[in-house]
């Protein structure tokens, strides 16, 4: 997301700095003496400093980030600021007293540095205060769009979890094993209320056990089983080490439904799929054997996943992709990062 930069109207700097030259003039006009060339001299050198500081101190605001939000308030930058304030200072001093020489230059000069000091000191000040009100903001636009966009793909994912053409087969499947008299007909309505009931238990949270996420997958693929027979074939080897790291809820359960989506799968060409752990990766593969006609698809299956990694864990998933094989990595979750 393009942030909008912090800035600074250029009409507040330049009239706020003339309004400052024309008031540090004004005891100079309440003297008994008045020169009015030197009131004018004096309000321009006010003026020219003011505009300078005003750009030096919005110039060296660093960039937005969550780090510079977290750092606040910087000594460093102050210091560096009062540092090129007295310089820049002097040299308008030694301006002033080449055309106002019949004034005395030391108690001049410590005036003119006194005044630079308390007029960078106020800028940086304020400043200060809006660039903080400036992060603030963005921080709530970041937390919005992330609130936004998670909802969204909990949203999506649940369009997906529930999806019409699934259960639509699974029950024309239990209708045939009913007919048929099959042996399995009761585990494979236990597994089909299984999986919705996952689906009501698990579509509200954000990271479910990679164990539970078996569970869920196991359930499908027997429902999967029913309908293709030997049509498929799921392998899953995963180490029992990594049963407690976290992943998105029904995860795996989507990218095998993505593999049937765009493969074929029949009895003269099963689909194999191979769900394993790779360091630290859950690795989904499969053998490609693209449909001439794929299914229809919104394209958002795995960019929901991606998406929701993006948030969870800052990372992006892993796509490689062959001329034989498709193989998705999903970087582990581990509770210290979630918290």
């Amino acid at each position: 997301m393009n942030k909008k930069p912090f800035k600074v109207s250029n009409k507040i700097i330049w009239l706020s700095s003339i309004l400052l030259g024309a008031l540090t003039s004004v005891p100079k006009i309440a003297e008994h003496h008045f020169n009015p060339y030197e009131a004018i001299v004096n309000a321009v050198v006010t003026s020219a400093f003011a505009i300078f500081i005003w750009y030096y101190n919005i110039i060296t605001v660093p960039a937005y980030s969550s780090k510079d939000v977290a750092s606040g308030f910087s000594i460093t930058r102050l210091i560096k600021s009062l540092a090129v304030g007295i310089v820049v200072m002097f040299i308008l001093a030694c301006v002033q007293q080449f055309l106002l020489s019949h004034l005395s230059f030391g108690p001049t000069m410590l005036m003119i540095e006194i005044r630079g000091i308390l007029m960078n000191l106020t800028f940086y000040m304020f400043l200060h205060l809006l660039y903080q009100s400036y992060q603030n903001q963005q921080v709530g636009i970041e937390l919005e769009r992330t609130k936004a966009d998670n909802l969204g793909a909990q949203y999506e994912l649940l369009k997906q979890q529930v999806n019409p053409h699934f259960l639509f087969n699974s029950l024309n499947t239990l209708k045939y094993m009913v007919e048929s008299g099959d042996a399995h007909t009761v585990e494979f309505i236990l597994k089909l209320s299984d999986f919705y009931r996952f689906t009501l238990e698990s579509r509200k949270q954000d990271l479910i056990k990679l164990s539970e996420e078996l569970e869920i997958l196991n359930a499908y693929v027997f429902l999967l089983k029913a309908r293709f027979e030997e049509g498929i074939d799921l392998s899953i080897d995963i180490d029992e080490a990594h049963h407690p790291s976290l992943l998105p809820p029904f995860t795996l359960q989507l990218l095998v439904e993505n593999c049937i989506k765009h493969n074929i799968v029949s009895l003269e060409h099963p689909l194999h799929i191979r769900v394993y752990s790779e360091k630290d990766f859950i690795v989904v593969e499969n053998k490609l054997q693209l449909k001439r006609t794929p299914e229809a698809s919104m394209g958002m299956g795995l960019e929901n996943i991606n998406q929701r990694y993006i948030h969870l864990l800052d990372k992006k998933i892993e796509i490689h992709a062959s001329e034989t094989l498709f193989m998705i990595k999903l970087p582990l979750i581990y509770e210290h990062h979630h918290r």
